[in-house]
């Protein structure tokens, strides 16, 4: 049995790493070690990477949902013969709360399963195979403890009904009776680091999971439009951070394909600087702020001393550079789409976009910022003369095109961002001449998008510049300040760009993109928000919020015509642009009550003024 479609997974997290568990009970991925760790469960890749499930033995159908506010997942299985619930978390240390879950954890995977009603016969089915399948362990133990042990990584898991060893696969039967309850706990540790793996009582692993993802959400009191929405995808964000860095990976899982069969299939378990600002902005509009506080310390951190050279655009969760890319030729790959990568070449790029993200991110953060420290005010004026010179090159673009370097508008729109951000910052980042110079270059780079960007023929700003093609990532124009929503030539653009990019509401990056891109999809939400037109960025947001998975989890990207979810996943990016556009519903709802005289709603702390004003 294979691992079924990419929307059908569950997500598990611990502030270190993820688990992916599908609806017919099978985790099929985890890597144990950290988000970009080598897997023990990969059957997402391919039938022989590994799995564990646990399962009844005849046919059945499921429900599933998070227990409220928290990454702790339960699915019930209803059979002929009665129902069955089967409950999975990742463990968080013991006591961990609030902002301290996750930076302890103890790499421990726990499931428990509940009768609930009549009799149900249940099948156990572990099967460990190391570093993406690479590797497997000889399994050996007593009826209800299992070890493998084979190159760097060790596992022992601990059940209290028979498991039986056949070479590199444990199996167990067992049935599930009401009122009976059954447990499992697998942990893991290094071959060579002395200790032994974790396993503490499966039980005790879900009720402290439970509580320290509550404790983190009450935290968080976000009390602006969509708030369910905007709690989950918080939390989704949340649990793909890695907490003792406090860096927030893209997504869990390395090359699930845009396109089935296709070859665009990225690893994207590291860090995007691209991500930065719309992720403080979204952590901000959360009630997130110490988030966003971890965060600038992080990227200030990895990107260290800054000189000419160009900026790295992505990292490592502990602000490794070299992430060089490598193919795994034996997997067959998700949905034999190859090939299966391990590592991204995009590190090496020029993307000149992330200058802006990161001086945007500065803006937003500024009364936190100070005093200033000299660290911080060297990398923003370093980012603000690299602004200053680099906006004239070609870069690879922020959807990092691996052929040609271009003029990407957005590239240029995001160096407008970083001087006019330099410039508002003033003598706190640069002396006076600096700081002339900035608005000079500012004024030159607008005035170049608003000659070169827009195109007659096509009647709208192009992706690049000279060019006639339609680009999504235009949408961030407004986003920015670079043009009000309402502007005549911006309305005209984005009119254009729906009408046609857009399918079911999905908005595709071009024309030719195999399916819908979903955080560009939220960025035209935010668009027609900010244009006035709350009625449909209301409706389009909550079309878009039905395409999510039960569990409220998105991919990268959404096929428009059959729903299916494509890329790798969860994407923070898709959880980020929900977050972002509902908080641009809720200010635009705001701005139209004050100017009919009506109440406004109560938005906490939902609020762009710190980003844009």
């Amino acid at each position: 049995m294979d691992a079924g479609p990419i929307s059908e997974h569950g997500f598990l997290a611990d502030g270190r790493t993820a688990a992916l568990v599908d609806r017919s009970g099978a985790v099929n991925w985890w890597c144990p070690a950290r988000f970009d760790g080598p897997s023990v469960f990969a059957r997402l890749l391919d039938d022989a990477a590994g799995h564990w499930s646990i399962r009844p033995e005849d046919d059945f159908t499921t429900e599933r949902s998070y227990l409220d506010d928290t990454l702790v997942l339960r699915t019930v299985f209803s059979t002929r013969t009665g129902t069955v619930a089967l409950t999975d978390a990742l463990a968080l240390a013991a006591g961990a709360r609030g902002h301290e879950i996750g930076l302890r954890s103890p790499r421990v995977l726990a499931r428990v399963v509940e009768g609930l009603s009549g009799e149900v016969p249940m099948r156990v089915e572990y099967q460990p195979h190391f570093e993406y399948g690479r590797v497997r362990a000889y399994l050996t133990g007593t009826e209800q403890t299992v070890d493998a042990v084979a190159g760097a990584t060790r596992l022992s898991l601990r059940a209290n009904v028979p498991m039986t060893c056949e070479g590199g696969t444990a199996l167990g039967r067992f049935t599930a009776r009401a009122g009976t309850a059954h447990h499992f706990t697998l942990g893991y540790a290094p071959t060579y680091d002395g200790g032994e793996p974790a396993l503490p009582d499966a039980d005790r692993v879900l009720v402290e999971a439970a509580a320290g993802w509550r404790s983190w959400a009450g935290l968080h009191d976000y009390r602006g439009h969509y708030r369910d929405q905007v709690r989950r995808s918080a939390m989704v964000v949340q649990g793909m951070t890695y907490q003792p860095s406090g860096a927030i990976v893209a997504a869990a899982t390395t090359s699930l394909p845009e396109k089935l069969g296709g070859d665009r299939n990225y690893d994207y378990r590291f860090v995007w600087v691209r991500d930065f600002s719309v992720t403080l902005q979204a952590l901000w509009l959360a009630a997130c702020p110490d988030e966003a506080n971890r965060q600038f310390a992080w990227v200030s951190r990895a990107m260290g001393l800054i000189g000419d050279e160009p900026v790295p655009i992505m990292y490592g969760v502990e602000g490794e550079r070299d992430l060089t890319e490598h193919r795994l030729d034996h997997l067959a790959g998700y949905a034999d789409s190859r090939p299966v990568l391990v590592g991204n070449d995009a590190w090496r790029q020029r993307q000149t976009d992330v200058l802006g993200e990161i001086l945007d991110a500065a803006w937003l953060m500024r009364y936190y910022l100070d005093p200033m420290s000299p660290e911080v005010r060297h990398l923003l004026h370093a980012l603000a003369e690299q602004a200053a010179l680099d906006w004239r090159r070609p870069d690879a673009g922020m959807w990092e095109a691996r052929d040609a370097e271009r003029h990407y508008l957005s590239s240029k729109v995001e160096c407008w961002t970083a001087l006019d951000r330099a410039v508002r910052f003033g003598t706190r980042i640069g002396d006076t001449a600096d700081v002339a110079r900035w608005a000079a270059a500012r004024d030159e780079v607008r005035e170049a998008v608003l000659t070169r960007g827009w195109n007659d023929r096509v009647g709208a700003y192009t992706g690049a510049f000279d060019s006639d093609e339609l680009d999504a990532s235009v949408l961030l124009m407004p986003l920015v300040g670079f043009l009000p929503a309402g502007d005549p030539r911006m309305r005209a653009t984005v009119d254009l760009v729906e009408r046609r990019l857009s399918r079911n509401g999905l908005l595709r990056r071009w024309d030719g993109d195999p399916a819908g891109f979903v955080i560009c999809s939220f960025w035209l939400v935010g668009c027609l928000a900010e244009a006035g037109e709350l009625d449909r960025a209301r409706r389009l947001f909550e079309q878009l919020a039905a395409q999510a998975n039960d569990l409220g989890l998105y991919a990268e990207q959404i096929d428009p015509a059959t729903g299916e979810h494509l890329g790798n996943f969860p994407q923070a990016f898709s959880h980020i642009g929900l977050i972002n556009a509902a908080g641009a519903i809720t200010t635009a709802a705001e701005r139209a009550g004050d100017r009919a005289g009506r109440e406004a709603v109560p938005t906490g702390m939902a609020t762009t003024e710190g980003a844009r004003g």
